[in-house]
């Protein structure tokens, strides 16, 4: 059995966040019906992403016998230099009136809504992400006073992803161009609709490559 050699790149910083704004039914239930317009914005000067779940030991015999995890959520904290404020107050499930303010406050139906991101690699690889089903869980909104020197005054919003399958399991779609890239896909091909699964991928894939096949990165 011979040793295989894997050199992963290191990441080099986050790209361009996505969103698009699910259409929920009367109730503001989940619909994976989507707005025609997919925003775009290069605010981020960060994003961490946390799992939310359970990981359970299953014991035997007076032993650890196995491990079951799950995810149940999964949170990406964005610290933003600026965020686009007529969709931050959609995604609050604030009141926008026809002159333009903006009132919140009280117990408001916050709408579902899509979110991607993009991970810059080294040696110009890159991590699509499409997390299908979200809601806004909180933002901040601080100010300081302003100095001599220019000094950014960032905030944090905290997006939290939702399993969007009927068994309620998947919460992210996801392709690393490190691990296979096909002829023709691009960032703005992958993120042109929101992709729940290998059925929307291939509709994207196809038009990119008509005649193409999916290459194997570093065959």
């Amino acid at each position: 059995m011979a040793n295989k050699e894997k050199r992963p790149p290191v990441k080099e910083s986050v790209g361009a966040l996505r969103y698009c704004f699910d259409i929920d039914d009367e109730n503001g239930q989940y619909t994976g019906t989507y707005d025609t317009d997919i925003i775009v914005t290069k605010v981020a000067k960060s994003v961490k992403m946390t799992e939310n779940g359970d990981n359970v030991s299953v014991y035997a015999s007076g032993e650890e016998y196995d491990s079951v995890s799950s995810v149940s959520s999964i949170d990406n904290e964005v610290e933003a230099v600026a965020f686009p404020a007529d969709d931050l107050a959609k995604m609050r499930g604030d009141e926008v009136t026809d002159t333009g303010l903006i009132i919140r406050g009280g117990s408001r139906n916050r709408p579902f809504f899509a979110f991607g991101k993009t991970v810059k690699l080294r040696n110009g690889k890159e991590r699509w992400l499409w997390y299908p089903k979200c809601k806004l869980l909180s933002n901040t909104d601080d100010t300081n006073t302003k100095e001599e020197s220019f000094s950014e005054q960032n905030d944090t919003i905290t997006i939290r992803a939702y399993p969007f399958d009927e068994k309620g399991q998947n919460v992210v779609v996801e392709f690393d161009t490190s691990v296979k890239t096909i002829e023709g896909l691009t960032e703005d091909k992958f993120f042109n609709q929101v992709l729940t699964g290998d059925d929307d991928f291939k509709k994207i894939t196809t038009q990119s490559s008509k005649s193409g096949k999916p290459v194997n990165a570093g065959a």
